[in-house]
């Protein structure tokens, strides 16, 4: 009897292992959809058009002035700066925006170089194919890596802030391909990640603060 119980639990534990390996594998549902080149470039000029738009505020004395920023822009934005779009997709959009500023009798100002930085530098994981939405107060990231010669799916959720000119994100839900993590588990050596990267995680300059608020993220001039 003793042999059949080990049996039993033997090829029950097989079965959970292979059942987690195979959510793990699988891929989850997206948290955004896919953007087309031009909208991507389109909406990373609209990125930077709004960070410029705080620091004309602040160089004519606005204290506290915000821009709201979607997803989609926010995606734009970490693709530009990761490489994920051309920097001729990128050009052509501002070439259009700045004729339509010409058009229109407008003008835009600031430095065209992006705040975010995606190189991860040597020795870190392959990180690639960006998703990024908001809803309500929550920020939700996924990404794909590899981890064991394997392509997995990472997602993130979480609360999405900022202290002392730094971001920081306290997550409440985290899944390896379509398999939950406890946040528990996880929590102390992502801090302990994302302290590591902190560097990467500055504020730009005239960046004062920065939250999550009906889908969008509000970030506030000094």
């Amino acid at each position: 009897m003793k042999i059949k119980l080990d049996r039993i639990i033997s090829v029950a534990t097989l079965t959970a292992s292979v059942a987690a390996l195979l959510l793990v594998l699988k891929k989850p549902a997206p948290v955004a959809e896919p953007l087309p080149a031009p909208a991507m470039a389109a909406n990373a000029q609209s990125f930077q058009n709004k960070i410029d738009q705080l620091e004309q505020a602040r160089a004519q004395g606005q204290s506290g002035a915000e821009v709201r920023l979607n997803g989609q822009e926010i995606a734009a934005a970490i693709a530009q700066a990761s490489g994920a779009l051309s920097n001729d997709s990128a050009s052509e959009a501002a070439n259009n925006t700045a004729r339509g500023a010409v058009n229109s009798g407008s003008s835009t100002g600031g430095s065209s170089d992006t705040p975010l930085s995606g190189d991860l530098g040597a020795g870190e994981p392959s990180v690639k194919d960006y998703q990024v939405n908001f809803e309500g107060d929550v920020a939700k990231g996924q990404f794909l890596t590899r981890i064991a010669g394997k392509d997995v799916w990472v997602t993130l959720e979480g609360h999405l802030g900022s202290k002392d000119g730094y971001v920081t994100f306290d997550p409440t839900k985290i899944k390896v391909g379509d398999l939950e993590i406890p946040v528990s588990l996880v929590n102390d050596q992502l801090q302990k990640r994302l302290l590591e990267q902190r560097d990467r995680l500055k504020l730009p300059d005239n960046v004062g603060g920065l939250r999550v608020e009906n889908g969008e993220v509000v970030m506030t001039n000094k």
